[in-house]
């Protein structure tokens, strides 16, 4: 972002915009088609095939196909826990890209259905033919949108499903933590630090937010882009104004960048409690609140009272605290003098509103799996 708040976006060449079914890029059956926003420039940055119910059905029947007919060759990342693949309307213009990482696999084993999730979606998750026999369904989204996901496995024909929902992870740094690091991690998520080290703390965190970069989401300088769409956009700014209204104290930033492009300036709250709007939702943008409390017991106490469970971290130099706080802490994930430490071995995935199933390490298999007892009597045995 240049210094007047106007924004360049990089030209990014769209390639594909079809939905891919059985090994091939085609239209829908419909015909239909929406436009994708850039959100660093408000501008269309590409037109892309929409999918419904009858192409969720040709892609079903292409997979089911595939698994029936094997053989399997071994699948990587993303298309290995998600066979059928729909993708949220906002990111589609690089969906297809994804299938034409697949090369060698066989036809239908990897489909993508861009569209929407009120029908696409929906097709998906109440689909009688995706079944706990070889398919089941992933959802990463909002707690909401997991509830419709899980309600319509429910009432069509009970299929499995995995959900990675919302979270609003707290971030505990003792007064014996790293400040430096503490402060350059806890940008990254929401914040909790004790009452000795609160002043400091703050200090070098509204140093660093103000020297975030931010601008075109291609420019490998930018360390925080637009958010992705008008409707979310709007929510953060909400959610900051609620902040103010609260009573939260506004340390720094808060308002939009630029006239063009969904720019929000990265923003710190201090003085917040528990009750308000910011402690509690999930806001998906640039906004850190900070809350202060005394003692590992209390903040034990109002980490689990969150109604998510997805992921948290502490800051100590104490293995007796990191021990004690990382048991306690009632989430998927607890990293302790790190953040956001993921591994392919190391599961994934929420407690409480946060969704259920995991994905990554050896308890992704479980998803696809089915535990079946075969009894045989044997006569004559001299062993009976």
């Amino acid at each position: 972002m240049s210094a007047n708040g106007s924004s360049k976006s990089t030209t990014h060449e769209i390639k594909f915009t079809k939905l891919f079914i059985n090994g091939e890029f085609v239209d829908s059956v419909s015909g239909n088609t929406f436009k994708t926003i850039d959100p660093a420039t408000e501008e269309v940055l590409a037109t892309v095939v929409e999918g419904r119910e009858e192409d969720v059905d040709l892609a079903v029947k292409a997979a089911r196909e595939a698994f029936d007919n094997g053989p399997w060759p071994r699948l990587s990342g993303e298309a290995r826990r998600k066979i059928m693949l729909k993708f949220a309307d906002l990111i589609d213009e690089n969906a297809d890209e994804l299938a034409t990482l697949e090369a060698g696999v066989p036809d239908g084993v990897i489909n993508v259905v861009n569209g929407f999730g009120e029908t696409a979606g929906a097709a998906i998750s109440s689909h009688m033919d995706i079944d706990a026999v070889i398919f089941y369904v992933t959802f990463t989204g909002s707690t909401e949108v997991g509830r419709t996901v899980m309600q319509a496995a429910a009432t069509s024909n009970l299929k499995p499903v995995s959900l990675e929902l919302g979270g609003k992870s707290p971030f505990i740094v003792f007064d014996d933590a790293d400040v430096d690091k503490a402060a350059e991690l806890a940008l990254m998520g929401n914040l909790m630090n004790i009452e000795g080290i609160h002043d400091v703390f703050v200090k070098k965190l509204e140093a660093m937010v103000k020297g975030w970069s931010m601008g075109d989401p291609f420019d490998l300088a930018t360390r925080h882009g637009p958010q992705n769409n008008k409707q979310q956009y709007e929510k953060v700014l909400s959610c900051i104004e609620h902040g103010k209204k609260e009573g939260a104290t506004l340390v720094t930033g808060g308002k939009p960048i630029g006239k063009k492009g969904y720019y929000i300036e990265p923003t710190l709250f201090t003085d917040v409690t528990d009750d308000m709007i910011i402690a509690k939702e999930e806001i998906f943008g640039p906004v850190i609140s900070v809350l202060k409390f005394k003692t590992v017991e209390e903040v034990i106490k109002r980490a689990n009272a969150t109604k998510y469970g997805l992921t948290s971290g502490v800051m100590t130099k104490n293995i007796d605290i990191a021990n004690t706080v990382s048991r306690s802490i009632r989430a998927g994930a607890v990293w302790i003098n790190c953040y956001l430490a993921l591994d392919r071995d190391a599961p994934h995935g929420g407690y409480k509103m946060s969704g259920f199933g995991r994905e990554q390490g050896l308890e992704t298999l479980e998803h696809y799996l089915q535990v079946k007892t075969v009894a045989t009597p044997i006569y004559d045995s001299p062993w009976l």
